[in-house]
């Protein structure tokens, strides 16, 4: 039997754009690789701080970057100039950390330490959460060692990409496979619903107007059941909590709940955006949801991730456009009196889910470290059981 490899002295330099579709993931993979002994560094931009919250790295990096979009010249010119500054400081940072592997996660906070390590022959892997590529993910893919998905991709990838790719399905948490062990307890018609109603700022923006007058329309006896914990931005949520108190239901409104996999948990039916980090945790978690795609998604990627997730029945999909309270009190009316239809759709979410995505995408990274192709079956012992 082969002995288990150590990676006490090993470095991982994880690198990620600053939101939770972004690092959600990576923070699961650094758990999984410090599990196994690896060091944390985490690379991102200037948000670093702001949102990384509790990511589990032994150092953290700001490096600087910029997104280009627009058709502006000029804001062209300064993003390309930001991102070859970053580029320089990432090397120097390669120079300096000496990372065994690097990880990039998409968004543009990626290119500069990916292409550096890319150039100076560090081992790489970049991780693509939606069922596209996004730009910066496309950008890096012809540079990398390996390519892993969270999805399968909507677009046939040309044979070059296809000999990279390697599908772990994306990483979640270990606070949301937690929360999935929490079965699914269907409501009754005289029971409390659940309603969790979340999908970042654009989301909560959309969701604020919509939601509660949507909620006004419902029979008196479907009110008296809800409880609701709702995602409202700050400048939105008084005005929500107030709507939920003149009709006199429970609700828990903030900008930001630090355990919404529990809270997912213990819904009976979810209303939100379709990011691949919330479809994942959804699938793992294995909850029903109403799933509403951000519209102006440059790579139409929500899209394509909710359709992932409701092809086999685990969700229902519905334009922002077409969304009218008068429309949306319909529907929430009829999932809340039909038990049976939720259930079927719990579990089929749940069918979905790869809750060990982590340990797929971190078996890529020892075959890496290793000198192995990223996809070679694993013949050694789990270093993290051991």
């Amino acid at each position: 039997m082969a002995s288990s490899p150590s990676y006490e002295k090993k470095i991982a330099l994880l690198c990620a754009g600053g939101t939770g579709g972004h690092l959600f993931p990576a923070h699961a993979l650094a758990s999984e690789l410090k599990r196994a002994g690896f060091t944390i560094h985490l690379v991102s931009d200037e948000r670093i701080e702001r949102f990384a919250g509790d990511f589990p790295a032994d150092q953290r990096h700001a490096i600087p970057s910029a997104t280009l979009a627009g058709k502006s010249p000029i804001k062209l010119v300064r993003a390309l100039y930001r991102l070859g500054k970053g580029f320089l400081a990432a090397r120097r940072l390669i120079r300096s950390v000496k990372p065994d592997i690097v990880v990039g996660f998409g968004g543009y906070p990626t290119l500069p330490p990916v292409l550096a390590a890319a150039s100076k022959g560090v081992p790489t892997l970049i991780h693509e959460a939606n069922a596209v590529l996004g730009r910066a993910n496309r950008f890096l893919a012809p540079r990398v060692n390996a390519v892993a998905i969270g999805l399968p991709l909507g677009r046939t990838p040309g044979r070059s990409l296809a000999q990279k790719l390697i599908e772990t399905g994306n990483p979640v948490r270990d606070s949301v496979i937690e929360a999935a062990k929490t079965p699914y307890q269907p409501s009754s018609v005289d029971t409390d619903f659940h309603l969790t109603v979340f999908g970042g700022s654009q989301g909560a923006q959309f969701f604020s107007a919509v939601v509660p007058r949507a909620v006004g329309l419902l029979s008196e006896a479907q009110r008296s059941r809800l409880k609701i914990v709702q995602q409202a931005r700050l400048e939105d949520e008084q005005a929500v909590r107030s709507a939920y108190q003149v009709m006199e239901i429970t609700a828990e409104v903030a900008p930001f709940f630090s355990d919404m996999p529990n809270r997912i948990a213990q819904s009976h039916l979810i209303v939100s955006r379709s990011g691949a980090s919330t479809t994942a945790e959804l699938a793992v978690i294995g909850r029903p949801a109403l799933l509403v795609p951000y519209p102006h998604a440059l790579d139409h990627d929500q899209a394509a991730n909710a359709a992932a997730l409701a092809e086999n029945g685990g969700a229902w999909i519905k334009k922002q456009s077409e969304i009218t309270p008068q429309w949306l009190a319909e529907e929430l009316g009829r999932l809340m009196d039909d038990a049976d239809i939720l259930s079927k759709a719990a579990d089929a979410a749940r069918n979905q889910g790869k809750p060990d995505a982590a340990k797929r995408l971190s078996d890529a990274v020892f075959n890496l470290v290793e000198g192995q192709p990223a996809g070679a079956e694993r013949l050694v012992k789990d270093v993290r059981s051991a």
